[in-house]
């Protein structure tokens, strides 16, 4: 599998970095923990293994750098189970000026061959968040409220106090649990245009600001891709790692300080590009016919091996 992405990512011109697996900063996302390190012998862990090579792939990018692909290891803490591993295989690439059905359309490309199937790239569907989300739930995911979304996921009073008014928490609650398992098992569904408020790094869209150009892929009820049309402007990024930060505080989350290099990269200029990232061992799973990823993995965490 290595050697046909590599293949693949080749032969459409993209050339192959390799960044720091350790930086001084990391992501302000609500929904990542990091992993800090020290440096030095019995200090502070003041830095931190990367949850994805994002920030420094973006950084070759406002220098000048070409379409762009790395094959790494990343890391995310509390995160280990049947999908999940603090340490997993990411591939993440980035092309320059490709437009949102462009991108969508290069990653099922990338996870047809990956897989040496084909036919998974002729056979795909393409929906609106809120198409999906309406479909099954009856529900708009842009004006649904609070109750609405709690009743429609038969919540409990245990889980609505432990989600409480996290709009966004239910919304992803519903689309794991209630709307990707209706997807057809036997093609790949991408689900575009999340909400605003769920944008992450990705631009809004021009003519839906409402939306975000964001996408994710879906096959047998793994997510196997997350992409974006990238946001290029550093003031609106600024402003959403801000954002993150006030959520994180009220959450009692770590606060990281936000990534001063990316931002001043991002002035000098991050070029209009789109970006993806995938994980290798859900691939594997499909590859496999696995349902726990530490089925693919030589070294699992959560679980004695012999």
């Amino acid at each position: 599998m290595l050697s046909r992405l590599r293949s693949y990512f080749e032969s459409s011109g993209a050339l192959e970095v390799n960044t720091p697996a350790v930086s001084e900063t990391t992501v302000t996302d609500v929904n990542i923990e990091s992993l800090g390190v020290s440096l030095v012998p019995g200090g502070d862990a003041n830095h931190f293994l990367q949850t994805s090579p994002e920030y420094a792939m973006k950084r070759l990018l406002c220098s000048g750098y070409p379409d762009i692909f790395q094959i790494c290891n990343v890391y995310r803490s509390g995160e280990v189970g049947r999908r999940h591993q603090y340490e997993f295989t990411m591939i993440e690439w980035y092309r320059l000026h490709d437009s949102l059905d462009e991108i969508i359309a290069d990653t099922v490309r990338m996870i047809a061959a990956a897989l040496d199937e084909s036919g998974l790239a002729e056979s795909v569907e393409v929906l609106d968040y809120n198409e999906a989300f309406r479909s099954i739930t009856g529900l708009d995911a842009m004006s649904a409220t609070i109750d609405e979304l709690a009743d429609a996921a038969a919540a409990d009073a245990s889980l609505r106090s432990a989600i409480g008014n996290d709009r966004n928490a239910w919304l992803d609650l519903l689309m794991s649990e209630t709307v990707v398992p209706t997807f057809d098992a036997e093609k790949l569904t991408v689900i575009r245009h999340y909400p605003a408020d769920q944008a992450a790094l990705a631009r809004l869209s021009p003519e839906r600001p409402e939306v975000a150009d964001r996408f994710e892929v879906f096959h047998r009820g793994l997510e196997l891709a997350n992409g974006y049309v990238e946001l290029t402007d550093a003031d609106e990024q600024e402003a959403r790692f801000r954002r993150d930060l006030e959520k994180r505080s009220a959450n009692d989350q770590f606060l990281p300080s936000p990534d001063q290099q990316l931002l001043a990269a991002m002035r000098h200029g991050l070029p209009p590009c789109s970006g993806v990232a995938a994980g290798l061992d859900r691939l594997l799973m499909l590859a496999t016919e696995s349902d726990d990823i530490r089925d693919v993995m030589s070294f699992p965490q959560g679980r004695t091996n012999g």
